[in-house]
């Protein structure tokens, strides 16, 4: 028995190590897709943005954020505060639970610390091509060490959001409607690209520099997701476990599936183009609108709910454009108005979900996450400025703030 219990261990701390390894791999995907969305004059700094803000992510959730997230008292709102991650599972322990204890608290914590820097990737890419690099920075600090870490603890922490039913598998609401929240509070009060748009409400096209780029970092995100989602099942070492898995991984690449030819047919009926960026944010959308139940629904369920993402994800973009709300990357509405949807389908497949307790889910999360952002951002355009000169904008951030330029061969775009 205890020879099983220590194999069933290993099995299921293996497969939570390997899931932590496909979200950080995650990271590049945002980078490749936002490198290749931003003009090639603002590639350096978004790829410095990146790797820092990883760095950044990870070191905050392991000095504070972890603490914070998983050492609340059960149904509170106010978390407690401290530092570090605890001791690690010793054997007696593990064999003393009879397998309730089934993976090493060690894979807890890198399994969590990407998911919090998925996070603040997606704040990234919306602020692109405009703001300054060490205010972003600066953000990232309270962002991964505080500011998720409090609405985790209400969630997947056991404060007051789990007690009342809030139901999110493995985080569209509480990853990525988090850090669309963040994004948008950093949005609105940076303003739009100089030129984005003019007079008489006119919106003028920004391409990107680098499609191919863009959709390599498209299918690593959707690579990526796989560990996202099926690591969220946390065990795989039983029959009942590893079905599971396998269900969720069919459901996450189905609604990815939906999500893209959704917007790839709305696309080609609204524009009368194949829209490449419409139909890698509509593959992306699709991942987040499921994420929330990837297990519960049918495959064709999946399809179905990644297709709505899909057809949500364009009228979302065209409609912030048409608010003059400029987001280069389009991350506002795949994780922030996908990620809402995501939480409301919850219901449709999960009998023990409500739409009431959703709902709290959605105005609780997106509330703290906005208002806290805007005051941190609000703090730091009085302090240090948030934006770039417009000098600086129109000749690129790579030069300004980097002092390099990621293709100095080519004339700058």
């Amino acid at each position: 028995m205890e020879d099983l219990v220590q194999v069933k261990y290993a099995i299921d701390t293996f497969y939570f190590l390997i899931c932590g390894a496909l979200v950080m791999w995650m990271a590049a995907g945002f980078v490749m897709l936002e490198a290749g969305l931003v003009r090639a004059k603002n590639t350096t700094e978004i790829l410095t943005k990146n790797i820092a803000l990883y760095a950044i992510a990870c070191t905050m959730y392991l000095l504070c954020g972890y603490f914070i997230m998983y050492s609340g008292d059960a149904g509170g709102i106010l978390p407690n505060l401290g530092f570090l991650i605890g001791e690690e599972n010793a054997t007696e322990a593990v064999l003393a639970s009879g397998g309730d204890t089934y993976y090493s608290a060690r894979s807890d914590f890198f399994f969590q610390v990407v998911f919090v820097a998925t996070a603040m990737s997606i704040v990234s890419g919306a602020v692109a091509e405009r703001m300054k690099l060490w205010a972003f920075l600066a953000f990232a600090v309270v962002m991964t060490g505080f500011i998720y870490p409090t609405s985790g603890y209400w969630t997947w922490g056991g404060g007051f959001l789990s007690e009342a039913g809030f139901s999110d598998f493995a985080g569209s609401g509480i990853v990525h409607m988090a850090g669309a929240a963040a994004a948008l509070a950093g949005v609105l009060l940076l303003g739009a690209r100089k030129g984005k748009y003019g007079a008489n409400g006119q919106i003028n096209a920004i391409p990107g520099s680098n499609m191919p780029l863009a959709t390599l970092g498209t299918f690593i995100l959707w690579m990526g997701w796989f560990g996202f989602n099926g690591g969220s099942e946390l065990k795989l070492s039983d029959v009942g476990e590893a079905n599971a898995v396998a269900q969720v991984f069919v459901n996450t690449n189905a609604a990815a599936a939906g999500g893209a030819i959704a917007a790839l047919i709305l696309a080609r009926l609204w524009f009368r183009k194949a829209d490449l960026t419409m139909v890698l944010n509509g593959a992306l959308a699709g991942l987040v609108a499921i994420t929330a139940e990837p297990l519960a629904p049918t495959a064709l369920a999946s399809t179905l709910i990644g297709a709505v993402g899909g057809v949500l994800v364009v009228f979302s973009i065209i409609m912030l454009d048409k608010l003059r709300i400029d987001d280069p990357v389009g991350a506002i509405s795949v994780h922030g108005v996908v990620g809402i949807w995501g939480l409301l389908a919850v219901p449709l497949s999960n009998a023990d979900a409500t739409f009431s307790a959703q709902l709290l889910g959605i105005i609780s999360i997106f509330g703290w996450v906005f208002v806290a952002s805007l005051i941190v951002w609000s703090i730091l355009k009085a302090v240090i400025g948030i934006r770039v000169s417009e000098e600086e904008e129109y000749e690129g951030v790579d030069i300004a703030e980097c002092g390099l330029e990621a293709y100095p061969e080519f004339t700058k775009g």
